[in-house]
């Protein structure tokens, strides 16, 4: 069986959250509404720019309006800020050449694409897009799967919506836990294999694919 590594983007390789907060904020105020912080924004994350608009803007808002003007700005500064978790480049160079691996993403895909360009060259990515509706359906992982020519995977995130996302693809799910949900969100969630450290990454997805898949 030839198996796959997919990722989850934001909090789990990349600290995406300074330059999330920011767009967030440039467009609540394009429209004369009051900033979120960090926190709410981290809460607010993790089922895509729509949802993440919906949930900063206040009642009433022209939600639309405020996601063009999110993306406008977020396209353009996404990597002003950003940067890769401490250990996440050394993980993904052990893991590379030993598994097919992607990045699957609620991030419009334009973003997603631009994100990997800049931090993780030649890795495959996928976004939210035409055709490919956003996690936790299943489809955004199945169809990088495909692409991969891969027969199963084990997908690596950080939050609630990432266990759920593995559960209706019928495949393991490793949550870390340096990203933007806590231990306690993403059991309660389901999650039962936990990572503490990028460190640790490249040895327990090791050990999870020998047991899962005999690897």
């Amino acid at each position: 069986m030839q198996l796959g590594i997919l990722f989850d983007l934001d909090g789990t390789l990349l600290d995406t959250l300074e330059d999330l907060k920011d767009a967030v904020n440039y467009a609540l105020a394009c429209f004369g509404y009051p900033p979120r912080s960090r926190e709410e924004v981290r809460r607010f994350v993790g089922n895509g720019a729509g949802k993440l608009m919906a949930r900063s803007a206040p009642e009433g808002a022209d939600h639309d309006a405020l996601l063009q003007c999110f993306s406008r700005y977020y396209n353009a500064h996404c990597t002003d800020k950003t940067a890769p978790y401490a250990g996440i480049p050394e993980a993904l160079a052990a893991l590379r050449g030993r598994y097919p691996m992607a990045v699957v993403s609620n991030k419009p895909d334009e973003a997603v694409k631009q994100l990997c360009q800049a931090y993780f060259p030649g890795m495959h990515a996928r976004g939210e897009g035409e055709g490919c509706p956003r996690k936790p359906a299943p489809d955004m992982l199945l169809q990088a799967m495909a692409e991969l020519d891969v027969d199963s995977c084990i997908y690596v995130g950080d939050s609630e919506v990432d266990v759920q996302t593995a559960r209706n693809a019928g495949v393991p799910c490793l949550s870390v836990l340096w990203g933007f949900r806590d231990l306690e969100t993403i059991r309660a969630a389901g999650g039962n294999r936990f990572c503490p450290s990028p460190e640790a990454l490249p040895k327990m997805i090791e050990r999870m694919a020998g047991k899962l898949y005999g690897e």
